[in-house]
C-alpha cells in the first residue's frame, strides 16, 4: 500500500502504448462494492477469494500493465499466476514513505485500526520476503523521479 502501484502501472502502460488494468478497480467494478464495502461484509477471505479469481483471469490476457493489491502476492496460486504469466515489479518504498502516503486514505480497510504504522510494519514484515522472490525486478520507489521509475522498468523488461 501506497508503494505508487497504480500511479506507475499507468504511466509505464501509456509508456508503453499498453492497456492499464488494476485489479482492484477491476473488482470493484464488477462487484458495484468498494474494497472497504467487501471487507466490510465478506471478511478478509471472502476478498481474498474474489481477488485470486480476478488475478486468475487478468494474469491471461496479453499486452497489459497489470497492477495487483499489495496482499495478492499471500495466495500461492495468485503468485503462480503473475510469476509464470508476466513480469514481475516489486515497487518498493520505505516504511516512512508508504505511512506518509497512505495516511490520508480512507479507501484502505486495512489500515483502519488504532496503530496504522504497526500494521503496516507487519505487513511490510510478513510480505517483503514474497515480494522479494516473485520480482522480476525491485525499483525503490522513493529515491527516483516518475520518469526514471518508468525508464527503469522498461530497460529491464525482455
Amino acid at each position: 500500500m501506497g508503494a505508487g502501484k497504480t500511479t506507475i502501472g499507468r504511466r509505464l502502460a501509456k509508456s508503453l502504448r499498453r492497456k492499464f488494468v488494476d485489479s482492484d478497480q477491476e473488482l470493484e467494478r464488477r462487484t458495484g462494492a468498494s474494497i472497504a464495502l467487501i471487507f466490510d461484509v465478506e471478511g478478509e477471505n471472502g476478498f481474498r477469494e474474489r481477488e485470486r479469481q480476478i488475478v486468475e483471469e487478468l494474469t491471461q490476457l496479453e499486452d497489459i500493465v497489470l497492477a495487483t493489491g499489495g496482499g495478492a502476492v499471500l495466495d500461492p496460486d495468485n503468485r503462480a499466476a503473475i510469476s509464470t504469466r508476466g513480469f514481475v515489479v516489486y515497487l518498493h518504498a520505505s516504511i516512512d514513505k508508504l505511512i506518509e502516503r497512505t495516511q490520508r486514505d480512507s479507501g484502505r480497510p486495512l489500515l483502519e485500526t488504532d496503530d496504522p504504522t504497526a500494521l503496516m510494519l507487519e505487513l511490510l514484515e510478513q510480505r517483503e520476503p514474497i515480494y522479494q522472490q516473485v520480482a522480476d525486478l525491485i525499483v525503490d520507489t522513493g529515491a527516483m523521479t516518475m520518469e526514471e521509475i518508468v525508464k527503469e522498468i522498461r530497460d529491464a523488461r525482455p
